[in-house]
């Protein structure tokens, strides 16, 4: 039987996409960490990439986080699970229920107890539920669990109710189900230098992977990737535009993201950064000029200081926002 190298035999596996690690995936993973120390067994997570969407030639939805900011988050979660990540390819979607319950989950990672959401389907075509899994785990000798779903009057917390706040602009719904902010990041890259010219200076923060809100203005929080591999410190609180910035680009289609730190001067072409979309302050417009965005500028800045300004560093974050 093979396993995982270095791991004990014998896991707890709880399976899913987890995009988010929002309040209900926690208490998924915090209830499979309890039951796997009371078993004397390992916990484990078992997460794919990329989304099963793109192995199969279809749109994927949003992204919430990227996989090393789920991992990052699941261990917060619980630091006793093992990460386990399988690639998803067209293969791997080939396997029938059967062929994935004895070949990854017994064979290769040696489940005793396997742990999935109330939704949870598997195999070509999507062909097993829970019942599949239940009658596979009687015969190959591993029991399953069905985590209760656990949410707020709205209904469940899911990936797709805080894509659709996102999506509307209600960050305080998808801060309540993520637990947190929602976060893009990305690399600063060059930009036309313009805030600088205004009293405003601003990051261009390039190649965002994770969904963006509607176009506006944000009170945001920084942070800063170092080292390998990489760890988050808070950087600055600070204000976003998000958008197509009208009033200096009339006609531009693409969307930026450029943020203005608070009391923060300094080089950060090339530096990593997360920003954390904590309130929207307004949507995006264009002004009559130079003057008048700048005087917007000021107010929004104003505005995002004292929204932000009893905000700290996390200390479950090891020195980050969040």
């Amino acid at each position: 039987m093979e396993s995982v190298q270095g791991a004990p035999p014998g896991r707890i596996v709880a399976i899913g996409n987890f995009d988010g690690v929002h309040r209900g995936h926690q208490a998924l993973l915090l209830d499979a960490a309890t039951d796997a120390e009371r078993r004397g067994l390992t916990p484990a997570v078992l997460t794919f990439s990329p989304h099963p969407q793109v192995a199969l030639g279809r749109t994927p939805p949003p992204l919430l986080t990227t996989l090393g900011r789920k991992l990052e988050l699941i261990a917060r979660t619980a630091k006793a699970i093992e990460p386990i990540v399988e690639r998803f390819d067209l293969t791997f979607a080939a396997q029938s229920p059967d062929e994935f319950a004895k070949r990854v989950l017994v064979e290769r990672f040696a489940a005793k107890v396997v742990v999935v959401g109330r939704n949870f389907r598997f195999g070509q075509g999507r062909a097993g539920d829970f019942g599949t899994l239940a009658a596979l785990g009687e015969r190959l000798g591993f029991a399953t669990r069905r985590h209760a779903l656990v949410g707020d009057a709205a209904g469940p917390w899911s990936s797709t109710r805080i894509r659709d706040a996102i999506a509307r602009g209600d960050l305080d719904a998808a801060t309540e189900m993520l637990g947190r902010p929602h976060m893009i990041s990305g690399a600063v890259v060059e930009g036309d230098r313009r805030g600088r010219t205004i009293g405003f200076p601003t990051a261009n923060v390039g190649a965002i992977a994770e969904q963006l809100p509607p176009f506006g203005v944000y009170a945001v929080l920084v942070d800063r990737e170092e080292g390998s591999p990489p760890r988050a410190r808070a950087l600055a609180q600070g204000v976003a535009n998000i958008g197509v910035r009208p009033t200096v680009k009339p006609g531009e289609t693409r969307p930026s993201v450029e943020v203005h730190l608070f009391d923060w001067g300094g080089d950060l072409y090339g530096a990593a950064l997360r920003v954390h979309l904590v309130s929207r302050l307004r949507e995006e417009r264009r002004f009559s000029g130079l003057d008048a965005l700048k005087a917007q500028i000021a107010r929004d800045a104003e505005a995002a200081r004292a929204r932000l300004a009893d905000l700290t560093a996390d200390p479950l974050a090891g020195g980050a926002y969040r």
